[in-house]
């Protein structure tokens, strides 16, 4: 009998490799502008990106704000005023959304699963609609979930009840009411871990390469939404789902 009636996947950097994709499109970016694209400054977008998405999941800023001003910030860290906002956005949002790469072996794991059973599979993503869908249809993910919830159509992002609400109501119609039967798995402890968490849904807590918990948010967060699981690899999710650790 298996443990779990559905699995819940987190998209960037559980799925899919979102460094690399993230690297890609900001690269590009940087040259159409005539910036080299140097490892400081892609680690200083990056840092960046990550800070504007860690304010929206706290309700700091809009999508759209935030949409915009990872650009602006970044710009203007480096003197530069004169650029095509809005440019800069499509050309970065369309290089992201056909620029993909799995992470480890998803593609195979998601369809594994599919095929013995062992749960139904949805993804839960705070990403742009058009760029999530993009790369979900050309990786071959979507194919092998049931549902793709996106928070810029249900209108709030993870971790805010809202949107783990939305998702619970639409499991309860396929007839998955059970939510200690559902597992969140994300490598986010602020979004996808704390997300589950406040609603009451075991969690799975993805981190490669052993990443530590270091900085006092994210420990804080650690400490308070512990995970109900931690993977360092995708492969150990099929023990888990079998009921064998």
């Amino acid at each position: 009998m298996r443990r779990f009636d559905a699995v819940l996947w987190d998209v960037d950097g559980t799925l899919l490799d979102f460094l690399y994709a993230q690297r890609k499109a900001i690269s590009k970016c940087m040259t159409e502008i005539s910036m080299e694209p140097t490892e400081e400054r892609i680690a200083k977008y990056s840092e960046i990106n990550d800070g504007y998405w860690k304010r929206l999941e706290l309700g700091e800023v809009t999508k759209e704000q935030l949409l915009v001003g990872r650009f602006t910030s970044f710009l203007e860290f480096y003197g530069i005023t004169d650029a095509d906002i809005n440019a800069f956005r499509t050309s970065y949002q369309d290089t992201l959304a056909n620029v993909f790469a799995y992470q480890e072996n998803s593609l195979e794991i998601c369809r594994e699963i599919k095929a013995q059973g062992l749960a139904g599979q949805y993804v839960i993503t705070n990403g742009i609609t058009s760029v999530q869908m993009r790369k979900l249809q050309l990786s071959g993910l979507a194919e092998l979930m049931e549902d793709i919830f996106i928070s810029e159509q249900i209108g709030v992002p993870k971790p805010q009840k809202g949107f783990f609400d939305h998702c619970i109501a639409k499991l309860a119609e396929s007839g998955l009411t059970d939510r200690n039967r559902l597992l969140v798995v994300g490598d986010s402890l602020t979004s996808d871990i704390k997300g589950g968490a406040l609603s009451g849904i075991p969690t799975c807590w993805y981190r490669p390469d052993e990443i530590r918990v270091e900085d006092p948010l994210t420990r804080s967060v650690y400490e308070k939404y512990h995970p109900t699981y931690e993977i360092s690899h995708l492969e150990e999710i099929k023990d888990i789902l079998r009921g064998t650790v």
